[in-house]
């Protein structure tokens, strides 16, 4: 069955929820604590899903925008840290409660904007799945994923349950499964042959990507033929390695391959967050 859409909307209002209700209970010290993005505390963590939140607002509602120059993935990648650097490096003066006052503020308006957009619409691309339009729910589902996992990393420095049920990561382990057939899009193979992946845990499934005449294919379930390559990990792995938040090396001892080993060990090269 190839993959359905990932539909969000409805989980936004949650997700906000859960973090500003997150933020209200940091003490003074938790919000100094440092988080699995390197050299960011919780507080700049905080001021990243902000800017997100701005962002957000400025373009998709207002039409603002700033123009810059990009030609390739490197530049589209160092523009973004750039641009996280100097909106950090910015708001270094913003109280934690103003911090929460503001998110408090911006959050409702994009889940409003949000709730505008026409998810099967096309949009613009989204780059780790590949340089063509995509449509507009895609762009919503990797909009989920960017505050669903660094909410995950406030909540884990602070020692707080990581919201790992199926409703809210189900989407999330969906939604990276995009990268899957970009990632092996330089790799050939007969027409029909596939390569399965499968996250296991509650949030977790099967996918697998079959070999068209000119492109790989994401599906969901079990391929009907042999795979050439098998990829096994568990929920946990799957959202910290997909997410840049994981050292390969220890993500390939978590996980079980199968087959062409140099096949398999190339899931390991996917990325489904750019920065």
């Amino acid at each position: 069955m190839k993959q359905s859409p990932v539909l969000v909307n409805p989980l936004f209002p949650e997700l906000l929820q859960h973090l500003l209700e997150t933020l209200r209970g940091l003490s003074p010290a938790d919000w100094l604590k440092p988080t699995a993005c390197a050299g960011w505390r919780v507080r700049e963590v905080a001021l990243h899903l902000l800017g997100d939140d701005v962002g957000m607002l400025s373009s998709r509602r207002d039409g603002y925008s700033v123009q810059t120059q990009i030609d390739s993935w490197e530049s589209l990648v160092d523009f973004i840290n750039l641009s996280n650097r100097n909106w950090i490096d910015g708001l270094q003066r913003i109280s934690p409660r103003l911090i929460v006052d503001f998110l408090s503020l911006t959050g409702p308006q994009v889940c409003e904007v949000f709730d505008q957009l026409d998810p099967y619409a096309i949009g613009g691309p989204v780059n780790w799945a590949g340089p063509e339009p995509a449509p507009v729910w895609l762009d919503l589902a990797r909009e989920y994923t960017e505050r669903w996992h660094h909410q995950q990393h406030i909540r884990e420095a602070v020692g707080l349950p990581l919201l790992t049920q199926p409703r809210y990561l189900g989407p999330v382990l969906a939604t990276f499964m995009f990268a899957f057939p970009y990632t092996y899009r330089d790799v050939k193979a007969e027409p029909g042959s596939a390569i399965s992946l499968t996250i296991g845990g509650p949030a977790g499934n099967r996918w697998f990507i079959q070999r068209e005449e000119d492109a790989w294919l994401l599906h969901q379930g079990k391929p009907e033929v042999k795979p050439l390559a098998e990829i096994t990990l568990d929920q946990d792995t799957a959202w910290r390695l997909f997410s840049n938040g994981l050292d390969r090396e220890i993500a390939r001892q978590r996980m079980i391959f199968e087959g062409d080993m140099t096949l398999a060990h190339k899931a390991l090269e996917m990325v489904s967050i750019l920065a």
